[in-house]
């Protein structure tokens, strides 16, 4: 347990800002997980406007600093990268 001043509110407050972003975090899995999902279910319409809302938030998150910008940029890439991979697949009749 932190014995100083400096570290007992530094304690304080990444608790604080732990309670804060963590909502955030969860939310951005949940659309990242949500469009990964339409994508490997061929919606392709659907995929788009997921992916475009896992994106938004992603951006949003990296531009706070809640999770760090080269991270979000890897898993709007990679995000990316499978949509595209399923709009150039032929659909399966």
């Amino acid at each position: 347990m932190a014995t100083t001043r400096s570290a007992k509110k530094a304690a304080r407050v990444a608790l604080r800002k732990r309670a804060r972003n963590k909502p955030v975090k969860t939310a951005l899995k949940t659309y990242v997980s949500a469009a990964e999902k339409l994508i490997k279910s061929r919606d392709v319409e659907n995929a788009q406007a997921a992916t475009a809302s896992a994106i938004r938030a992603l951006d949003k998150a990296a531009e706070k600093m809640i999770v760090h910008p080269n991270n979000a940029a890897r898993k709007k890439s990679r995000l990316m990268k499978k949509l595209n991979q399923a709009k150039a697949a032929p659909k399966k009749a």
